[in-house]
């Protein structure tokens, strides 16, 4: 059976559940159930062996954990002398003898039931008549791995997660993120470290802070499995909600990859992995959520560790807490002489731009890009998620750059490359092909500038008796900058008080007088030189005006502040001109014409 026939089948198991749950929660019944019928089935053929060991030391006052995974040969065990099949030989008392059984797994499985609630799902099912026909159910389902090996128990609770996401997509984009997008940013991940993931026998970490269901890491350890087969990928992640981190670390038991690399908790608060470095690392932390929570964790951790911490670089706003995220992932990168690690997340147009020179968003920016962190920004198309249609990025970034990376930046507008789907889901009404995936891949990868795409999305033409209009010229799509481009300093112009007006204010020490009615500022971008500056963009109608030298960037002490920002429309846009007079006024003609042709039927 196919995984996605294997699934399918599993979720009919809701028809059971009509009429009693709503449509949104049945996954929080299919899900615990899916993961209980795969230990199930794992631990069977090692079974008597664990009671057997388990009887042998259960009172001697040892670590059984120690013991008994080596007896089960998995990262997890159960005790009980049940099995899911064997629940139905006293129907009378499977709540009770399920509920025992759940209890005997070992603790990180269990961990993972009780973020399910799956005790009280249970109670309920009973308390609805439901829970005996459901273990029935599930114990016909064979997902030994004899007959259904790891990769496709993977695929079959991927695709149940999947359902579970659009049955509820309400929510979904909280805690389930578009599959095609995860795809771009691995295959983006992956492209720039080729020749050391085909290499026989490679080892990898995947890391991702805002973990959810696991999308990020599943679709990581597909796409390195289609590189090189041979590969291992070593996923870790941290979660707060506790259905999502429950998904995610059951998606983790059913693939075989350590559990206890899953954590729970705030990230920004208490880092699950405060001394680890990764490989690669991805993330789509929350959009414009604010960080009040752990906002006295954060706050501390700047002050008192500055570089040494996560946040040394600065601290954005309260009402935005997307690039904490960031620079927590920065923190565990490893240095070039370690390898180096790959960075991609995904944020909104905030980060970007966000914040004056000296604001903790510039900051951030200014020390991501003065330390040649940012590789590639790729803009991408609107209402491509589940619960919004705003601008989103993927920025990548890199500790060890590639030699003709260094000091520059790429951008790459993919706002036009997508597919449109049939049936909208939530927000979600747009997609992008692998197609599309492969070519973006290749400008990213080969680093290339001035080039078009040649699968973006195009409008059907319509039949229409109007002149046709010029064919838009194929557009730029990839530029590339030194990151000095995006920094700029903002200096202080003043200017001499006029004659007889009378100042309250005086000047600091050293300071020239000024008159404050008359103080402006001026942005100079940091490649340019700044006399030159003035002489062309000030002094032409303000030939008084001078820089207030008083006024210094606090890290190299030169007049102004420096700033950061990435204005990425700007970059991108082309001037489009005017419709031609000859085309609106053949419009104008074919609109009237089809207006009479319209009341012809309506005015005698």
């Amino acid at each position: 059976m196919q995984f996605q026939e294997l699934a399918n089948f599993i979720w009919s198991v809701a028809d059971l559940l009509r009429g009693d749950y709503k449509q949104a929660d049945y996954g929080k019944v299919i899900l615990p159930f899916t993961l209980l019928r795969r230990l199930d089935c794992v631990l069977d053929s090692t079974k008597q062996d664990v009671l057997d060991e388990y009887a042998k030391r259960k009172d001697s006052g040892v670590n059984l954990d120690i013991f008994l995974p080596r007896k089960s040969k998995q990262a997890f065990y159960n005790v009980s002398p049940f099995t899911v099949p064997g629940l139905l030989d006293d129907p009378n008392n499977v709540r009770q003898n399920l509920t025992a059984y759940i209890g005997d797994f070992s603790a990180e499985a269990r961990d993972v039931f009780a973020r399910f609630k799956f005790v009280e799902r249970v109670a309920e099912l009973d308390d609805k008549n439901l829970l005996f026909m459901l273990v029935q159910k599930f114990a016909t389902i064979d997902l030994h791995p004899d007959a259904v090996p790891n990769e496709t128990m993977g695929l079959v609770f991927e695709e149940l997660i999947r359902k579970f996401a659009e049955a509820s997509n309400e929510t979904a984009g909280e805690h389930f993120t578009p599959r095609e997008v995860i795809k771009l940013i691995v295959m983006c991940l992956f492209a720039g470290d080729g020749d050391a993931l085909t290499k026989p026998g490679a080892v990898r970490s995947l890391y991702d802070p805002t973990a959810g269901t696991g999308g990020m890491l599943s679709v990581g350890q597909h796409v390195l499995a289609d590189i090189n087969p041979q590969a291992r990928l070593v996923l870790f992640g941290q979660e707060l909600n506790d259905e999502s981190y429950a998904i995610c670390k059951a998606d983790m038991l059913i693939k075989g990859q350590d559990p206890k690399n899953i954590v729970r908790g705030n990230t920004l608060s208490a880092d699950g992995f405060a001394t680890e470095k990764f490989d690669y690392m991805l993330s789509n932390p929350p959009f414009g959520v604010d960080w009040k929570k752990a906002q006295d964790a954060v706050q501390a951790e700047h002050e008192k560790k500055g570089f040494a911490g996560r946040f040394g670089a600065g601290i954005p706003r309260i009402s935005d807490g997307s690039l904490l995220f960031l620079m927590h992932l920065v923190s565990k990168m490893r240095s070039p002489a370690e390898g180096g690690s790959r960075i991609g997340i995904v944020l909104n147009g905030s980060p970007l731009f966000t914040g004056d020179a000296g604001s903790g968003e510039s900051e951030i920016r200014r020390w991501l890009l003065e330390n040649d962190m940012v590789e590639t920004i790729i803009a991408l198309p609107n209402d491509l998620f589940y619960n919004t249609g705003i601008a989103t990025y993927v920025w990548l970034l890199d500790s060890d750059k590639r030699t003709d990376r260094k000091g520059k930046v790429q951008l790459i507008d993919a706002t036009r490359m997508y597919a449109k789907i049939q049936k909208s889901l939530g927000k979600k009404r747009v997609t992008i092909t692998d197609e599309q995936i492969a070519e973006i891949v290749k400008v990213y990868s080969e680093a290339q500038e001035d080039v078009s795409f040649t699968q973006e999305y195009k409008e059907p033409v319509k039949a229409s008796s109007l002149p046709d209009e010029e064919d838009e010229a194929p557009r730029v799509v990839a530029k590339r900058f030194d990151n000095t481009f995006f920094g700029y300093r903002k200096v202080t112009i003043d200017r001499p008080i006029a004659a007889g007006k009378a100042v309250k204010a005086k000047p600091k020490k050293g300071e020239k007088a000024y008159d404050p009615d008359l103080r402006d500022t001026e942005n100079v971008p940091l490649a340019e030189d700044m006399a030159e500056y003035m002489k062309r963009e000030v002094l032409p109608p303000v030939p008084d005006a001078w820089v207030n030298e008083t006024i210094k960037d606090e890290k190299d002490g030169k007049p102004g502040k420096v700033g950061y920002g990435i204005n990425f429309n700007r970059y991108f846009y082309v001037y489009k001109p005017p419709r031609k007079p000859d085309v609106i006024a053949a419009e104008i003609r074919d609109m009237e014409k089809r207006f009479v042709e319209l009341m012809k039927g309506v005015v005698v």
